[in-house]
């Protein structure tokens, strides 16, 4: 499988495992029904952060993207939802290709 469609993968279950913690925090928090949410997606959302970070990190190193680029990957995992619309970005750029090389080294 390409570094690339492992980096869309992570970061879609990233943001789907956020998303899941999020509404299973409303349950706990706002609702105040049940834990159950809280205890499954924080541990999902756990493991895939890790996950992204690493495969960020490898992504980042293998295509050879700008060292803005592989900082901006990692931060994105730390607000809510935001590493989907960066993947999608990223996407549509180019930099998620096999060939993708800085503007720098052109």
């Amino acid at each position: 499988m390409q570094i690339s469609k492992i980096f869309v993968l992570a970061a879609r279950v990233e943001a789907i495992t956020w998303a899941g913690l999020l509404i299973g925090m409303y349950f706990k928090y706002g609702l105040q029904i049940t834990e159950l949410g809280v205890w499954l997606f924080g541990r999902l959302h756990g493991a895939a952060f890790i996950v992204y970070f690493i495969v960020a990190l490898i992504t980042a190193i293998r295509l050879r993207w700008p060292w803005w680029c592989g900082v901006l990957a990692v931060l994105a995992a730390i607000p809510p939802l935001v590493t989907f619309p960066l993947e999608l970005w990223f996407s549509k750029r180019g930099m998620l290709e096999q060939n993708f090389s800085s503007e720098s080294e052109k």
